[in-house]
């Protein structure tokens, strides 16, 4: 995999042990600076204080909703803007997905998921696009 995203910040934000382990063990060896969060209120706190360049971010979460974190850390910043957050869900409903997009998620992506597929999402955002 190498350091494909070195000097970067990643954060993850999920409630579920088992998945915020696996997306942070995936994440060990890209040489990105790796934060986490639990819950909503601690997510708001951690990338208030850590300035992630790129956030992968449950929508159900205990203390504060995906929806109400993502409101929160994009605020009104354009779109493509830092951070970019890809939107991670067991919702299956369109509705969510374009809510989530009226707010400035960058990708959305349904659970379960194969963690290349995440990986895809997170390196096409964070690699600087050359015209």
């Amino acid at each position: 995999m190498g350091e494909q995203f070195k000097g970067q910040t990643i954060m993850v934000v999920d409630d579920d042990a088992d998945v915020l382990t696996t997306i942070m063990a995936a994440l060990s060896s890209t040489g990105a600076k790796l934060v986490s969060a639990a819950d909503g209120k601690t997510a708001v706190e951690v990338a208030e204080k850590e300035n992630p360049d790129l956030i992968v971010l449950d929508m159900m979460l205990p203390g504060r909703s995906g929806f109400l974190v993502l409101e929160r850390i994009k605020g009104r910043k354009p779109k493509g803007s830092k951070p970019r957050v890809i939107m991670i869900t067991g919702n299956l409903g369109t509705r969510h997905k374009t809510y989530a997009e009226s707010l400035g998620v960058d990708d959305y992506i349904n659970k379960p998921f194969r963690i290349d597929r995440l990986m895809g999402s997170m390196e096409k955002l964070l690699t600087p696009q050359t015209d």
